[in-house]
């Protein structure tokens, strides 16, 4: 599939233009959803099973682990989902040593790309802190350390380095125009801001508002409907919690001159257990944060200083963790137990294709103005080809039949372009799905389209 035939037939060049077409007039719509892959426990699935769960049961894209366990990070090859793994924070002297830092990426990344999808280190997290002095002074010097060795072993292209911050490095947050980053950790954070822009890199932040409502506040911090709060400087509302924290490290930046930086959510979550005293912790709160969290960061609604984008955004976490220490709570983010059944619902979990297919199917009454409207999930302009490649293994190792038609005499295999066969899989994926925003993503690769792709005996 996907290797290019040299053909100059006027019905191959009449489809290739029409395929540009209908990726030319494409609407945007981005935004991913990853969930933190912790194994702080001693009851969880075997990682093969837990990487094949997430492919075939969810809509999941994206998984960061703490470390760089082995055994994980090769259950998840020829998965296509994207993986971030991290560099313990007591390493981080040490990578600061090119050498270090080359045997590193020798023996915990090479050996595994590109079958399984290595996206991104970490290197440490929330490392600035006064408890991190050692570590602190060598993080910038260890990630530009590992960032040469990628480049040295090719693979700066497709691993991207960062490191995670909690929201304790602001010295003000609220209003979040008025965000600012605690005066000692500016000399490390305007060097770090420095590497992430010339790398292309994004700052990555731990945004829980679980950790700052209170009773009066916890509608806000939820999504719920509620009063919202004012920023008298901007005359900007806001709605919710999570976008007055974002803004906030957003004015911070902007302070120092970094306002140009992607922000990524690392880490966000909200327990479904605790104390019996403790307002607001239970499944119930668990999933309206996590569902309404969801659909704002992909909705592309953005937040009032960055409007009209989406966030990348991990779930905090996979599994609730039965041997982390602290309060109940702290054993209760997950979105999973660990024999897989969901704690509550959020949409995240791939609806069968069979069971999409009702059996008394209920009437359908049109919209004002004739039927709802047909959508298309296509490549974007530019999209990078190796991506829309990874894009064809995820899609056709998921559902052969999804590819049928465009293997070798099937009726889409012509042209036999990686670009043309990655739209009629990533469509027929989306088509058989509940067709949210964060279905039709594709590490950023996808966008909707009312242009139906159709062509000749084609059909999308």
């Amino acid at each position: 599939m996907a290797k290019l035939l040299a053909s100059s037939s006027s019905s191959t060049v009449s489809t290739i233009l029409l395929l540009a077409s209908a990726f030319n007039i494409l609407g945007v719509l981005e935004g991913s959803i990853g969930v933190n892959y912790g194994t702080v426990a001693d009851n969880l699935p075997p990682p093969a099973q837990v990487a094949h769960f997430l492919l075939e049961s969810t809509i999941i894209n994206r998984v960061r682990l703490f470390d760089t366990n082995t055994e994980i990070i090769q259950a998840f090859a020829h998965t296509g989902i994207a993986i971030t793994i991290t560099v313990p924070n007591d390493l981080i002297p040490h990578l600061a040593k090119l050498g270090f830092a080359q045997e590193w990426v020798k023996s915990n990344v090479q050996p595994y790309v590109p079958a399984t999808n290595i996206v991104r280190i970490l290197v440490g997290n929330e490392v600035i802190s006064p408890e991190n002095k050692l570590s602190v002074a060598s993080l910038v010097p260890a990630m530009k350390a590992l960032h040469t060795a990628l480049v040295g072993a090719s693979l700066d292209h497709r691993i991207k380095i960062s490191t995670p911050h909690s929201l304790g490095i602001l010295s003000s947050s609220s209003p979040p125009s008025t965000g600012k980053f605690r005066q000692d950790t500016t000399r490390i954070l305007k060097p770090l801001l420095r590497f992430l822009r010339a790398t292309n890199s994004p700052f990555m932040i731990n945004s829980y508002p679980f950790f700052g409502f209170s009773a009066d506040t916890l509608d806000y911090a939820l999504f719920r409907p509620n009063s919202g709060v004012f920023d008298e400087n901007t005359k900007l509302s806001y709605t919710n919690m999570l976008d007055g924290q974002l803004d906030a490290v957003f004015s911070a930046m902007k302070l120092l001159g970094f306002s140009d930086i992607e922000i990524v959510i690392a880490e966000t979550g909200w327990p479904s257990q605790g104390e019996s005293s403790q307002l607001g912790v239970d499944a119930e709160s668990a999933a309206q944060y996590n569902r309404n969290l969801m659909q704002h960061v992909t909705s592309g609604a953005g937040t009032p200083l960055m409007p009209n984008r989406t966030f990348e955004t991990y779930i905090f976490a996979l599994f609730n963790e039965d041997l982390k220490p602290g309060p109940p709570s702290e054993r209760n983010f997950g979105l999973f137990q660990p024999d897989m059944t969901p704690v509550y619902d959020i949409g995240i979990l791939r609806p069968k294709a069979k069971s999409s297919i009702p059996t008394s199917p209920a009437p359908v009454s049109p919209r004002p103005g004739g039927p709802k409207e047909k959508i298309w999930c296509l490549p974007k302009t530019g999209a990078d080809v190796e991506a829309l490649q990874r894009n064809i293994d995820y899609v056709c190792g998921l559902e052969a039949e999804y590819c049928k038609p465009i293997q070798e005499g099937g009726e889409c295999f012509l042209p036999n372009t990686v670009k043309a066969h990655a739209a009629f899989a990533m469509n027929a994926y989306y088509q058989g799905t509940e067709k949210n925003g964060y279905d039709c993503d594709f590490e950023q690769t996808a966008a909707i389209s009312n242009v139906d792709p159709s062509y000749g005996n084609c059909k999308y």
